[in-house]
């Protein structure tokens, strides 16, 4: 007898009620938060077990937004995301790893920026799955990392003159992420 195919589960990013932001430090002693206003990806899942889901996330990085118009304007430029070269940042999942038995995870993918991929470790802690009141079957999860943002020749900086640099090469990625049912 031949083996029954898995049934795989269409999810979707619900973006009213998901948010992709990154955090770097400025000054060297305070935080700036971006976040990406247009996003998506493909989900596929073994019915409700996203922890063995195929991604394929994208964000448009002409979406950045960090609260000031001028800097967004210098992320979108090449000294940044160069968005007229590279229009998306986009994570495709290779794999996961269990981290410990209330549900979290590690993510494994290749993140794309500037048109270089390279792989990171994401780390997803599971919300649960519940319905809303319209009978939909929602999930979500809390996504988090850090990145050198080096490595994707995200590479402009100034020093300043008591010492250390005006950006820092460190972001974390920061996400809190409600996916939808299809079908």
């Amino acid at each position: 007898m031949g083996r029954e195919a898995t049934v795989l589960t269409k999810w979707t990013i619900d973006p009213v009620h998901s948010e992709i932001q990154f955090k770097v430090k400025h000054l060297m002693i305070t935080t700036v938060t971006g976040s990406f206003q247009k996003f998506g990806a493909d989900i596929e899942a073994p019915g409700d077990d996203l922890s063995k889901a195929k991604v394929e996330f994208w964000a448009e990085a002409s979406s950045v937004s960090t609260g000031n118009e001028q800097r967004d304007a210098h992320l979108k430029s090449p000294e940044f995301f160069d968005v007229e070269k590279h229009p998306r940042i986009t994570f495709v999942a290779k794999g996961t790893k269990a981290v410990d038995h209330d549900g979290s995870w590690d993510l494994v993918g290749d993140l794309t920026i500037n048109g270089l991929t390279k792989p990171i470790v994401l780390g997803v802690e599971w919300g649960g799955v519940m319905k809303d009141p319209w009978g939909n079957t929602k999930a979500g999860f809390t996504i988090s990392g850090k990145i050198n943002r080096k490595e994707w020749h995200l590479n402009w900086n100034a020093p300043l003159e008591a010492g250390g640099v005006l950006v820092s090469d460190e972001v974390r990625i920061s996400c809190e992420v409600q996916v939808s049912k299809q079908g």
